[in-house]
């Protein structure tokens, strides 16, 4: 028997993030028994952390994120999608730091994770004041509710405010944290949270190669639709399934990176430093890239390993996608402080900023490949499919014209009117569909933030809509399924790529004008009619078959170099 011995699971070092005080009002000290100091704070200074960091995080990112961007464009070994995908990434940053259009326009779940110290004093529900901060920064702002409230096992509305936030708070007894009340605000959109995965393997696992040969595959499984260049977190073991899964959000954050970087009997998780470097190493060799295939998969790796019981080893992995929303935030004796994030993105942009920047910035002019071929929409649908025939997958286009947007909901209502005998809308026959759903419009634009959607959740339709006319373009983010593919020989369509991420550039550069044309009553989830100029795009499945995803989800092999001493 071992002598007793305590360590916290997840034990963090120093906290080195850089602040910037928001207000010394609604906190104080308080002198309780025996002499002990206590932290008052009141409600309205949790409502003002928690409005203040979402309208942050819906417009600013870190500066190491944006430099991770900026070190795509200075590399040479980048391939030229990679360079221009992070090329428009860093524009899109530059547009939503003026406060105005987010940086996407699927401005997410609000997540709190909050840590209360054992001498903190609070009035009423903390979560409801948290809560209402939430309320104030979705309703006031330019942001998408996105939020639904089930009224029955079938029966879904949205909620209208992007309530219910989900607010997690804990207590935090370590000592030296008695006086302190520590948060963590993330924005998760459907796209990354959806990519949040669990694996229930055995120890078969718990070696170099047969890890690597597991990863290789889960890794490429993940695609595209989430928005990459990924931050990629990685959890391998866990006292309990959801405990690794909440581990992975929390690393896929950089929440978890002062963890300790080796382990000991005391069963603590620990990073594994050396494994990062080697899985990142895994993806720069998938070949997926940024999005249109290249290096930049992902920026960077944390692999995070965990105590088990020794009948399970949950795996789980998660990723933060371009909009790499979290921040972190701190009520003390001396203030509400949140983390400093980066107001100023322009200075991570290319010097020269002239008419032909896309082309200088991924080497297109020197190489004179991925040459931009301009797509009129507003031809016939058979011309414009005529056009799109002559061009291998990967040919980086550039749409003007209408698109008609539709994405869940709108798919299922036209499915409904197919199956009852009803013909396909014409719209869908004349004009490609873009799978959308704005955030709202600022007063003023023609346009909130109005980035795509992923495209995988519309596969199921694709057969039936095509061989009724419709959807014979279609344009969104994310690899598609096989059925897809087929369909698309079968019929003659294509499915065309969008950067997922830019939506506020596409907002301000490419959308002209947007409409309803039907079901105005679903909101966001309408369908409407929008005018494009110069938008960006790929052709990622062809009316041939071929996926250009297709060629980048085979595994390959690659053998984990033991560590020395092993």
């Amino acid at each position: 028997m071992t002598d007793f011995a305590y360590e916290d699971m997840l034990p963090l070092g120093e906290d080195s993030t850089p602040y910037r005080l928001l207000t010394t009002e609604g906190v104080r000290t308080l002198e309780g028994p025996d002499g002990k100091q206590f932290l008052q704070v009141d409600p309205a200074a949790l409502e003002l952390l928690s409005a203040t960091a979402m309208h942050d995080i819906a417009h600013y990112l870190r500066p190491a994120h944006l430099q991770q961007l900026r070190n795509i464009l200075d590399d040479e070994e980048a391939s030229n999608n990679d360079k221009f995908v992070a090329l428009d990434l860093l524009k899109n940053a530059n547009i939503a730091s003026g406060g105005v259009l987010p940086m996407c326009q699927d401005t997410g779940t609000a997540i709190v994770m909050g840590k209360r110290g054992q001498r903190v004093l609070t009035e009423g529900i903390d979560e409801k004041a948290l809560s209402k901060g939430v309320y104030d920064a979705y309703t006031k702002l330019n942001l998408r509710y996105s939020q639904m409230a089930p009224l029955t096992m079938w029966d879904e509305k949205n909620t209208g405010s992007n309530l219910p936030a989900q607010v997690e708070l804990y207590a935090d007894t370590l000592p030296g944290h008695e006086m302190s009340y520590k948060f963590l605000f993330m924005a998760k959109g459907g796209g990354s949270a959806n990519k949040s995965y669990l694996f229930q393997e055995t120890k078969a696992i718990l070696n170099p190669d047969a890890m690597m040969t597991f990863l290789d595959e889960k890794i490429r499984s993940l695609g595209t639709a989430a928005c990459p260049p990924y931050h990629l977190a990685i959890v391998i073991g866990g006292t309990s399934a959801e405990f690794a899964l909440k581990t992975a959000k929390y690393a896929s954050a950089k929440y978890l990176d002062s963890l300790p970087t080796s382990g000991s009997a005391t069963a603590h998780g620990f990073r594994d430093v050396e494994l990062e470097e080697q899985v990142l190493e895994l993806t720069r060799r998938s070949g997926i890239g940024a999005q249109f295939g290249g290096k930049y998969f992902c920026h960077d790796v944390r692999v995070v390993r965990l105590p088990r019981h020794g009948a399970s080893l949950p795996v789980a992995i998660a990723v933060s996608c371009s909009a790499d929303r979290q921040c972190l935030g701190k009520i003390t004796a001396d203030g509400v402080f949140i983390e400093q994030l980066e107001t100023e993105p322009a200075r991570f942009l290319p010097e020269t900023v002239t008419a032909d920047l896309d082309e200088e910035a991924t080497g297109l002019q020197s190489t004179g490949q991925n040459v931009v071929v301009k797509i009129d929409l507003s031809r016939p649908m058979d011309e414009i499919r005529a056009e799109l025939t002559k061009h291998p997958v990967k040919t980086r286009l550039s749409l003007t014209g209408t698109l008609v947007v539709a994405r869940d909901i709108a798919h299922a209502k036209i499915k409904e009117r197919l199956d009852a005998g009803e013909d396909m809308p014409q719209y869908l026959k004349d004009h490609p569909v873009y799978y959308a759903g704005p955030a709202k419009t600022p007063e003023g634009m023609a346009s909130g933030s109005f980035g795509p959607t992923t495209a995988g959740r519309m596969d199921s339709y694709v057969e039936q809509f095509q061989g009724a006319g419709g959807s014979m373009v279609m344009l969104a983010k994310g690899n598609r399924s096989q059925q897809v593919t087929d369909a698309c020989g079968t019929h003659g369509g294509f499915y065309l790529g969008s950067i997922g991420g830019p939506a506020a550039r596409l907002a301000q550069d490419c959308i002209k004008s947007v409409e309803v044309l039907e079901y105005p009553e679903l909101g966001m989830e309408a369908i409407w009619k929008i005018e494009v100029e110069d938008f960006p795009a790929f052709i990622v499945v062809d009316d041939k078959g071929n996926d250009f995803f297709a060629s980048v989800t085979k595994p390959i092999a690659l053998t984990i170099q033991k560590r020395p001493g092993l």
